[in-house]
């Protein structure tokens, strides 16, 4: 009788939610880069072609982690600063390896273990040369030498560009995800560029579809409630874009045809 009772006023599980971009608009979302501004420029030539007979509103959308790993971190945005995508609205995000690069300069003792994981490449990038494993007196003049190298429209984009998420139609925009069951408006920005598997492994309606990169999969993840797109450009040599357009969805890549 009880089981009965539980059954009847038991919620029923939410439908997922439609995909839905605005009529006359279709949105571009290109997965991480880091440091391959090869594959960057072929991604984009693929765009323009994609996009040339679409006479409605264009927006490209970067899901951040545009430095480390790669060996052209600076040459990345150098690209997305000075050769934007004509005709598009742009949207920059933030990702977890841009925060950690800035939080290598400002607190260098306590963000070393950025070099461990991308960041010598992208030193290397801005002219700073890494041969040997760094004592903690160096490490604080390597974040001298990069906060000296580096441009100011490099750092100008890095802190007031790039945002932490951006929504359009039923869609949500982040780096890394979010923390399921949390409102989006009290998302906290470390999830937001950090989360992994409580986010990956969610099945749970986050009353929007969530685009993300960060973590790395050998195809374009599209669920239910989540697209992930990063598909580990740096060493597999495929970068990715979502395009979005109504209801629905398709992929570009670079190095599959």
């Amino acid at each position: 009788m009880l089981t009965n009772l539980v059954r009847k006023f038991r919620r029923p599980p939410r439908p997922q939610v439609k995909p839905f971009i605005p009529q006359n608009r279709r949105v571009y979302c290109i997965g991480d880069i880091h440091g391959r501004a090869d594959l960057l420029h072929q991604l984009h030539e693929i765009i323009r072609r994609d996009a040339k007979d679409h006479k409605g509103e264009k927006t490209i959308v970067y899901l951040g982690d545009y430095v480390d790993r790669g060996e052209q971190s600076c040459q990345v945005i150098d690209t997305l600063i000075s050769q934007p995508l004509k005709g598009f609205d742009t949207v920059f995000l933030r990702g977890n390896h841009e925060r950690a690069m800035l939080d290598f300069i400002a607190f260098p003792g306590a963000a070393a273990a950025w070099l461990t994981f991308g960041g010598r490449e992208a030193l290397s990038s801005y002219g700073i040369v890494l041969d040997h494993v760094p004592s903690m007196q160096h490490v604080g003049e390597l974040a001298k030498q990069l906060e000296s190298a580096l441009p100011d429209t490099h750092r100008e984009f890095l802190t007031e560009t790039c945002q932490d998420s951006w929504q359009c139609g039923s869609y949500y925009f982040v780096h890394a995800g979010i923390r399921p069951g949390i409102p989006l408006e009290k998302q906290k920005q470390e999830d937001k560029l950090w989360i992994r598997d409580e986010f990956l492994d969610s099945t749970i309606n986050h009353g929007c579809i969530v685009v993300h990169g960060h973590s790395i999969s050998s195809e374009p993840q599209i669920l239910p409630n989540r697209i992930g797109i990063d598909t580990g450009a740096y060493h597999t040599g495929v970068l990715t874009c979502l395009v979005l357009e109504s209801d629905r969805q398709r992929l570009l890549q670079t190095g599959t045809a």
